[in-house]
């Protein structure tokens, strides 16, 4: 069964700064499972439950992804120290009290605020009374804020005080220590240390290197600080003066976060344009609607207009035909106040009693 990448949950054929930090983590919790029994919550596709498995008494690894774990089941079969559960961290599968170690690995961001406060409630559950807890968190103050960025896989982020808030109620003995990565992946303990050094370097010669503050916070924690391990070795480390790799991983990290942040503005105005045009198709339609509503509205009134145009021909016609009828009697009247017309009319009505006789 082959997994896919999302870009979130990782896989131990990743390379680059996510398998530095990943691997290294690990790595750094393995000296602590030496003979103990493990459990590792949310451990995804199995590759640090089996790096623990190399040292410790009994590996349990915990996922509340089903396709996940067949595959960690599948791959990593043949280790016998090593099973895996299907369980949620906010309700382990595990008997109280039953292992001595925990390990969660970039975990408790994913859930939300309250889901945080269970699944520490269930690590202190699990744990023997001297167990140690190791969990790492994103420092939100540098992975989210100092970024402007914003990880869609992340539910509840935490600063230090709210990190070191939440452990404190089941685990108020901690150690803490700082990953951050470089031209390497370094993790550093944020006291003093017994042992370990960093150095920078360059033409000038050696100078002690100051460690920043973490990308990463790692804690290991306990109910009691007796209980917690020794602090170990620390860390000796190298790189130039100028820090010319992490610049350059710095600046083509925030290359990907620019361009990422403009496709998704591109994508939002794309949307937008696409709402706007179908207001204005929709706009269109109803002109169009109304333009053929006043075409109609036009073309009736034509034909009143021609009606009414026809009406007054004939009424023009009519008025012409009376004035007509109205000269020709006018005429007949101004002939008849004539005095020939006068003179005449006794041979006019003679003519007509002679017409009559006949």
């Amino acid at each position: 069964m082959t997994l896919t990448f999302t870009g979130e949950r990782f896989l131990p054929d990743c390379s680059g700064e996510i398998a530095y930090e990943h691997w290294h983590r690990y790595a750094f919790a393995r000296r602590m499972a030496t003979g103990k029994r493990v459990l590792d919550a949310a451990c995804g596709e199995g590759y640090g439950s089996a790096l623990l498995a190399g040292s410790a008494a009994e590996v349990i690894g915990v996922d509340i992804d089903v396709a996940t774990l067949e595959h960690a089941t599948s791959r990593y079969a043949p280790i016998a120290r090593l099973r895996f559960v299907h369980g949620s961290c906010s309700a382990l599968p595990i008997a109280d009290g039953s292992v001595d170690l925990v390990v969660s690995f970039e975990t408790v961001e994913h859930l939300t605020e309250s889901d945080q406060t269970a699944m520490l409630r269930e690590f202190a559950r699990v744990l023997s009374p001297d167990g140690v807890l190791v969990i790492s968190s994103p420092n939100k103050r540098l992975y989210s804020d100092a970024r402007n960025y914003r990880n869609e896989f992340h539910l509840h982020e935490l600063y230090r005080d709210g990190l070191r808030v939440l452990l404190g109620a089941a685990f108020p003995a901690q150690r803490w220590y700082h990953q951050r990565l470089g031209t390497w992946s370094g993790i550093w303990f944020e006291g003093e240390a017994s042992e370990g050094e960093a150095w920078v370097a360059d033409a000038g010669g050696v100078e002690r290197y100051l460690a920043p503050e973490g990308m990463y916070f790692i804690v290991v924690a306990s109910r009691r600080a007796e209980a917690l391990p020794p602090t170990g070795p620390g860390v000796s480390l190298l790189a130039d003066a100028a820090d010319s790799e992490g610049t350059r991983a710095a600046f083509n990290a925030g290359e990907v976060l620019r361009l990422d942040a403009l496709l998704r503005d591109a994508n939002t105005r794309l949307a937008s344009c696409e709402a706007r045009l179908a207001e204005q198709e929709a706009l269109a339609a109803r002109f169009g609607q109304l333009v053929e509503m006043r075409e109609a509205q036009l073309e009736a009134a034509a034909h009143t207009i021609a009606d009414r145009d026809h009406s007054i021909d004939a009424y023009r016609n009519e008025c012409v035909r009376l004035n007509g009828v109205a000269d020709a009697l006018q005429s007949e009247v101004t002939r008849r106040q004539g005095v020939r017309w006068w003179l005449a009319l006794p041979l006019i009505r003679l003519g007509v009693l002679r017409a009559d006789r006949r």
